[in-house]
This record gives structure tokens, C-alpha cells and sequence, in this order.
């Protein structure tokens, strides 16, 4: 009889899991791309459909909301992007304060068909902090559940763009504060040192993300980060 012990210490972890769902859901939507017997392209419906429920298992979102997801899915599956913008201002970082959660983050989003990341970073600061602002450089590329939680149930790349503020007239963080004006994704600005960070909203920014922010902009020459 199999020692229990042992085969507790072989059990998955729920992102081990969600990494071999993904992989299989990957593996079928790729089948059904490019497959044309219609009896292989059943067994990828099979396959994508024991996706979904590992997945379920993995991230206890409904499988209905899953399926979802992944129904408006074609082609070879690739991940979603996210973008945000470090600005960083007398030695503290500009943060927003999300309006789903009450937390905070750094300005950014879901990347826009047909935008660049330099793009995608003016256009998420103006919007969520009402700044113009200058990218510099990538801090980091990062997968994000290796280090965001929870676990989604497809892949997402975030990009980190050191940026630097485009008007001159703006040159301290009160100046910042005073021009923003709340919207629907945001409601609130503010700057804070590495020592006295707000409630983050994880599933978006955690600590270490920015705490490579504050390196990267403190360094001339740093090379990007890349997981």
C-alpha cells in the first residue's frame, strides 16, 4: 500500500494544476485550428472541455464562466497583455486607487488592439491619473501567476515601463495630485515611498513589482527583467 505521506508530497499545487489545464486548452484550441478530421477535432472538444475543469478545480471560478473565456478564443492561443506605467516623482511612486476594490495600483490595463506598449502607457496614465507622461524603458516583463494572485485561468503577460512626467509646469507630486480628477476606473491618486505602500491590489501590483520599479528607475543601466 502506497505510504500516504508520499503521496501527499506528490500532490499538485493549484498553479501546477492550472498550468497543465492551460497547457491541455492550449494543445486543443490548437488542434482545432489546424485539425480537419472531424474525428480528432472531437477529441480536442473533449480535451478543452477536461480543461475547463481542471481549471474549475484549480481557481474555483465557475466552469460556465470559463467556457466562456475561452469561447471567443481562436487560432493558436497566446496570452493577454497587461501594461503599466512606474512614475516616479521625488523618490515616491504614483499610484491609483481602483474603484472595484477600494485598493491601489500603478495606472494601467488590458493592452488595446493596434497599440504599442509605448502607446498603451500614455494612454492608461492619462486616463486613470490624468497625466502625460514620457516611457523611458521596460523595467520587467513578468508571467503573471508567478507572482500575482489569484490565479487566472489564461495566460497574461505584465509589462512595467519606467515613464518620466511629460509637462515641465508639473514638476512636483502635489502638482500631480491637484490636477486629477476621478473617473469610473479610478478615484483616487497618491505617491508613496517603498517603506509605506497603500493596501495594493494584488491581482494587479504586488510589492515586488514595484519594488523593481524603484531599482530600475534608480539605474541608468538597467537591462529589462524577464522572468
Amino acid at each position: 500500500m502506497p505510504d500516504p505521506a508520499r503521496v501527499h508530497s506528490r500532490s499538485m499545487t493549484a498553479l501546477e494544476l492550472l498550468a497543465k489545464a492551460k497547457r491541455i486548452q492550449a494543445i486543443a484550441q490548437t488542434g482545432k485550428t489546424y485539425c480537419k478530421d472531424p474525428f480528432d477535432l472531437d477529441r480536442y472538444e473533449e480535451l478543452m472541455r477536461i480543461s475547463f475543469e481542471l481549471m474549475e478545480a484549480a481557481t474555483d471560478a465557475p466552469l460556465d464562466r470559463i467556457a466562456g473565456v475561452f469561447s471567443r478564443e481562436a487560432g493558436y492561443p497566446t496570452p493577454k497583455v497587461d501594461v503599466r506605467a512606474s512614475i516616479i516623482v521625488d523618490g515616491r511612486i504614483l499610484m491609483v486607487r481602483e474603484t472595484t476594490d477600494g485598493k491601489w495600483s500603478l495606472p494601467g490595463g488590458w493592452a488595446d488592439v493596434d497599440l504599442s506598449v509605448r502607446e498603451m502607457v500614455i494612454k492608461e496614465s492619462r486616463e486613470e491619473a490624468g497625466l502625460e507622461v514620457i516611457p523611458r524603458k521596460v523595467v520587467a516583463v513578468l508571467e503573471r501567476n508567478r507572482h500575482n494572485p489569484p490565479p487566472m485561468s489564461y495566460g497574461c503577460l505584465k509589462i512595467f515601463v519606467d515613464c518620466s512626467v511629460a509637462d515641465a509646469a508639473v514638476s512636483t507630486a502635489g502638482e500631480v495630485e491637484k490636477r486629477f480628477v476621478p473617473n469610473f476606473e479610478t478615484d483616487g491618486i497618491g505617491f508613496f515611498s517603498l517603506d509605506a505602500l497603500p493596501p495594493l491590489s494584488e491581482n494587479r501590483v504586488v510589492r515586488g513589482q514595484i519594488e523593481l520599479c524603484f531599482r530600475a528607475h534608480g539605474d541608468p543601466d538597467w537591462k529589462t527583467f524577464l522572468d
